[in-house]
Parts: structure tokens; C-alpha cells; sequence
């Protein structure tokens, strides 16, 4: 089992043992659409595919609660993000801005990365470095501005 599934299943324990219902009820939730995934693909997740599972989870997450504020629903909107907040305690410490743009000038210049077109190129290395720890979207924006100017 790999850590992250581990950390998942001790958290649930913990939960349930101190009564912590609605913790128990979104970690069990992403519990299930983790084994869901194993089960559609028939092998087991590494700590890197949960990450991406968990990202995933976070993302609509965050999805729902911009709707729910925009909408004045309150109530929904501080659900979300409870559950955004027991979700980000498995998630590695976020890269700042200044890393993401070190790392994205460095890979740039790594490939000897000159036009968009080598946009994905540099953007599947920088994916695989930054699994977990950075918006994609942030990195996205990052490499294309560096590669426009």
C-alpha cells in the first residue's frame, strides 16, 4: 500500500475513534474514489497517481466553492471548504511563485526551449517534477509567458 493510501486509511481510523463524523464522511469519500480508479484500471495507485487523485478532488472542490461564493450560498461554500482544508493535510507543501519560475527557466533552458512549440515538452518534464506541489495551470502560465518574451 502506498504511503499516501496508508496516511488515508490512519486518518479515517483516527477520525472515527474521536467521533469526527464529517471528517470521516470526506475522507472515506476520497477513499472510495481512489479504489474506484484501481478497480476501472485493475492495479494499485503509487503515491504519484493518488497525488494526481487528490489534486483532481481539490480541484472541483475549489471549482464548487468559487460557484457557491459567487452565488451568496455560505452554507455550501464553507462545506467545501472544510472538506478543501482535511484534503490539503495529505498534499506536499506548495512550491512558491519564485520556485515555480526557477524551475520553469531552468527546464527552458535544459531543452534549449525556444518557441511555443516546445511548450509541451517542457510542461510534461515540469509536470513530472512538480507532481503535487504546483498548480499546473500557474506552471502553464509561467512557460508561456517565458517562451513568448
Amino acid at each position: 500500500m502506498s504511503d499516501l493510501k496508508q496516511q488515508l486509511t490512519d486518518s479515517i481510523k483516527t477520525a472515527m475513534k474521536g467521533r469526527e463524523l464529517e471528517r470521516v464522511k470526506v475522507l472515506r469519500n476520497v477513499q472510495a474514489v481512489i479504489k474506484q480508479i484501481e478497480i476501472d484500471r485493475q492495479t494499485t495507485l503509487t503515491d504519484a497517481e493518488v497525488l494526481e487523485v487528490l489534486q483532481k478532488q481539490l480541484k472541483q472542490r475549489q471549482e464548487s466553492l468559487h460557484i457557491f461564493t459567487e452565488n451568496g450560498r455560505e452554507d455550501l461554500a464553507s462545506k467545501e471548504q472544510f472538506e478543501i482544508d482535511i484534503i490539503n493535510e495529505f498534499m506536499p507543501q506548495q512550491m512558491s511563485l519564485d520556485e515555480v519560475q526557477a524551475l520553469v527557466t531552468a527546464e527552458i533552458e535544459a531543452q534549449g526551449a525556444t518557441s511555443m512549440r516546445d511548450m509541451g515538452k517542457v510542461m510534461g518534464e515540469l509536470k513530472a517534477k512538480t507532481a503535487g506541489r504546483a498548480d499546473p495551470a500557474v506552471i502553464s502560465a509561467q512557460v508561456k509567458q517565458a517562451l513568448q518574451g
